[in-house]
């Protein structure tokens, strides 16, 4: 198979702060991880004016067989590829 090249789709939204947009985005992410073209450990947030200043959405690890960890940046515990609940 050929390689792709990979492209990011910058989607503006509203949000009360960084930790509303933070979660948006996670919802947005797990949403569109149904497609197969979809990276959502790859997400970032940034304000719409400082672009260049990133805030990942997930913890973006790689666990073994190379799928990303999906839980929140920063987590406690070890990487998962969904919320556990207790």
């Amino acid at each position: 198979m050929a390689a792709r090249d990979r492209y990011v789709i910058h989607l503006p939204v509203a949000a009360a702060d960084l930790v509303a947009a933070v979660r948006l985005a996670r919802v947005v992410a797990r949403w569109a991880s149904l497609l197969s073209c979809a990276d959502p450990g790859e997400t970032t947030v940034s304000a719409e004016d400082d672009q260049g200043v990133r805030h990942r959405a997930f913890c973006d690890l790689r666990m073994p067989g190379g799928r990303r960890c999906l839980l929140r940046a920063d987590h406690d515990g070890p990487c998962a590829r969904r919320l556990t609940r207790p």
